[in-house]
């Protein structure tokens, strides 16, 4: 009996203040007054927060162009499989009223394309995409390899679903001088997708390092031959590659394209004028009943023209002071009551 005594003191929590729960503690009151004030104050930051990005996302000058109807007669070339290997190029001139300031952005814009289906999002071999193993397509189901066997790089149905209409844009400075407007296509991609997330296996030279590979079915050149100028942006690092291989939420999404270089006539944005979109069309959207379009855009310290952020704050501010006033109201209520009691 004694020896259970001393068995069950030895388990005991120690006799400490931390473990016998005797720390001084602070337990928060506040009155209904200090609880208003609270209200009151974050239902005002929300409104002038939502007002502030609402007035942000309005300076924003942008400019969208659908061109599925358009280019009518490039889309119904590229419904028919048998004209992979033509070219289709389409051109659309519209006007500038006002100029745009700044860094100015080239996107294009899908309608109806589900990037978002979950055997979609995993049909990719993130081994291969980051240059261990290039004849790894595990995953990369129903694109995992060709007609001959071979293994595709980069395999999977978001790679070989890549969107591949070239756009460029020309400023039209009269009727007989068409500039093109000089863009850049590079750090258009997450800086962690494109250092950590995707890279070129260790070869010298980058078409012997995927020797024994296949290109995807929809590709008309292999990946080592996508921006064969410029060794930073070919293979798998390249910038268009990697925005197109984050896929979106939404069916209706933008991904950026370009950025406007700024030197010469386009030192201080785009100029106001006639312009065109010089547009070499090859993705097909036909046949999802999607549409294409092309958006130039500026940016502020609170990013795109999306509304939704701003919304989002004016619509808590609004209601937060509603709760405000209605809590003031019964409180002043309760508050008479008690008096008239008291009295």
């Amino acid at each position: 009996m004694k020896r259970k005594c001393q068995d069950y003191e030895s388990r005991l929590p120690d006799n400490t203040a931390m473990k016998q729960q005797q720390l001084p503690a602070f337990r928060l009151q506040l009155s209904a007054n200090e609880i208003l004030s609270g209200f009151f104050a974050i239902g005002l930051f929300c409104l002038g927060m939502g007002i502030i990005l609402l007035l942000s996302a309005k300076s924003i000058r942008e400019v969208e162009i659908n061109y599925t109807a358009k280019c009518a007669t490039c889309a119904k070339l590229r419904e028919d499989a048998t004209n992979f290997d033509k070219e289709c190029n389409c051109s659309i001139s519209f006007y500038l009223p006002q100029k745009m300031e700044g860094n100015v952005y080239l996107y294009y814009k899908l309608y109806g394309f589900y990037q978002n289906l979950y055997r979609y999002i995993l049909s990719r071999s993130n081994i291969q995409l980051v240059g261990t193993d290039v004849k790894d397509v595990r995953n990369c189901a129903p694109f995992k390899t060709s007609d001959n066997g071979l293994p595709i790089a980069p395999c999977g149905a978001i790679a070989n679903s890549m969107f591949n209409d070239t756009i460029v844009l020309l400023y039209n400075f009269n009727s007989s001088t068409h500039i093109r407007v000089p863009m850049v296509r590079t750090e258009t991609a997450w800086w962690t997708d494109k250092y950590v997330k995707f890279q070129n296996p260790t070869f010298q030279n980058l078409s012997s390092a995927f020797a024994g590979t296949a290109k995807p079915p929809n590709w008309p050149k292999p990946v080592y031959e996508l921006d064969e100028k410029d060794p930073g942006n070919n293979g798998f690092v390249n910038d268009d590659f990697i925005v197109w291989m984050r896929t979106a939420a939404f069916p209706n999404f933008k991904k950026l394209y370009r950025r406007l270089h700024r030197i010469g006539n386009f030192t201080e944005g785009l100029p106001a004028g006639s312009y065109s979109f010089i547009i070499n069309y090859n993705f097909p959207v036909g046949r999802f009943q999607g549409q294409k379009a092309v958006v130039l855009s500026t940016l502020t310290w609170s990013g795109g023209s999306s509304l939704f952020l701003a919304l989002a704050y004016l619509v808590t501010g609004a209601v937060t002071l509603l709760a405000s006033f209605s809590m003031m109201a019964v409180h002043l209520k309760l508050k008479e009551r008690k008096t008239f009691f008291l009295q």
